[in-house]
């Protein structure tokens, strides 16, 4: 059986629910692979790269700006799951002026996306908004914040489902990023430096993941009992709900990414970060077509 490392670089659904079904669902075993999943949410980049990583953000930031070549080999998605969630009285991103938001840091791979989807909504985030940079987490101090008032609003992520939480503390959603802002993105990404995209092991986890991938599409029931295990403060009305707006219309079945969508996307985060936009889309995001 052949043995690898794969890391996970932030929390939630967004960044583990196809790995999670893999190996729930014994796939990882069927395709003869042994896989040990790794916490590298606060891993150096030059750690992080020994090992598979299933956050294509981070390797795509750190291609652009420190031209570690990372090459994405398979998508799971190409709407990032996060959600801008504010207090009462907050009705729209243009209201965050002059507000205090809880948010990645800039260069983080969300925190870039929310600057993204902000400037979109004509908003400077280093001078129109009061930011309170947090790294990520499970998000429940930023849930605590908004409930006492010492924050207006926070960017969460996928270990909650935030039109649920909004409904229960009569809070809005005021943006789904996945709405505003498209990008490949979370699935898996080796450095060639340490790891070949065509070892035996790279190449088994992508079969699981494609499996996973079409339990994700077409097998509802067990894709929410799964999403439960994220979702613990929801019910199971809830977690099918949020399955319903936010995995299933927008999950790939085939892992494949749309290059276009990743020009754009590489363009954007790159004027964000402030750096050259060199990388083309076919040179980070491998398809089938492009695979040798």
């Amino acid at each position: 059986m052949h043995t690898i490392d794969l890391a996970y670089v932030g929390r939630g659904l967004h960044e583990e629910l196809a790995a999670y079904i893999a190996d729930q669902q014994d796939f990882y075993a069927d395709e003869g692979v042994h896989v040990a999943l790794r916490d590298g949410c606060a891993w150096p980049d030059e750690r992080l790269r020994r090992c598979a990583t299933i956050g294509l953000g981070r390797a795509l930031l750190t291609r652009l700006t420190d031209g570690t070549p990372w090459v994405s080999l398979n998508v799971n998605t190409h709407r990032p799951l996060f959600w801008f969630l504010a207090r009462p009285g907050i009705e729209s991103l243009t209201d965050l002026a002059g507000r205090r938001l809880a948010v990645h840091a800039p260069h983080t791979a969300p925190g870039c996306f929310a600057r993204i989807v902000l400037r979109g909504a004509g908003l400077d985030p280093d001078h129109d908004i009061r930011t309170v940079v947090r790294a990520p987490g499970d998000y429940g101090l930023d849930l605590r914040r908004l409930r006492e008032g010492s924050i207006d609003a926070a960017y969460v992520g996928s270990t909650m489902a935030p039109e649920a939480v909004a409904a229960e503390y009569g809070w809005n959603v005021l943006a789904w990023v996945g709405d505003h802002f498209r990008i490949p993105t979370v699935g898996l990404a080796v450095d060639p430096t340490h790891i070949s995209p065509d070892d035996p092991a790279v190449q088994a986890v992508l079969r699981a993941h494609r499996r996973a991938l079409q339990v994700i599409r077409h097998d509802p029931d067990t894709t929410v009992r799964h999403m439960q295990t994220f979702l613990g403060g929801q019910t199971a009305d809830e977690a099918r709900a949020h399955y319903d707006a936010f995995i299933a219309p927008h999950f790939t079945t085939d892992g494949q990414a749309d290059l276009a969508v990743g020009e754009a996307a590489i363009t954007a985060v790159a004027a964000e970060l402030g750096v050259p936009a060199t990388l083309a889309a076919t040179d980070f995001y491998r398809t089938t077509a492009a695979a040798v």
